[in-house]
């Protein structure tokens, strides 16, 4: 059973930046996919960015440009490099994993973490 640990998530002001990290156990890392979503108080779950066995990476339009999936296959970990954070990326930030490596709109994760909170101020 593949496990999903986050980390890296924290306070941080308007404008500073936060790096996530995800650490996987128990799977075949290289082979899957990963994505990071996020759910705010009160809101569902949205896609945050997703990046694919062979490095490819979508991203939703909020983050376009300011935060950065990458994946290390010798650490089992996935990043998500946030910068310019904004009031209203304030959420509990979840890393979810894809057996098969591929990914499309629409498509479902197999293994989710528990989340790790990250909180930005004016």
């Amino acid at each position: 059973q593949v496990q999903l640990v986050e980390s890296g998530g924290g306070s941080v002001q308007a404008g500073g930046s936060l790096r996530l990290s995800c650490v996987a156990s128990g799977g075949m890392f290289r082979l899957d996919a990963f994505g990071w979503y996020r759910q705010a108080p009160g809101k569902q779950y949205e896609l945050v960015a997703v990046i694919t066995y062979d490095d490819m990476a979508t991203y939703a339009d909020f983050a376009r440009g300011r935060f950065t999936i990458s994946r290390d296959n010798d650490k089992n970990t996935v990043y998500l490099q946030m910068n310019d954070l904004k009031e209203e990326d304030t959420s509990l930030y979840y890393c979810a994993g894809r057996y098969g490596g591929e990914w499309y709109a629409g498509a479902r994760f197999d293994y989710w973490g528990r989340g790790t909170q990250v909180t930005v101020s004016s």
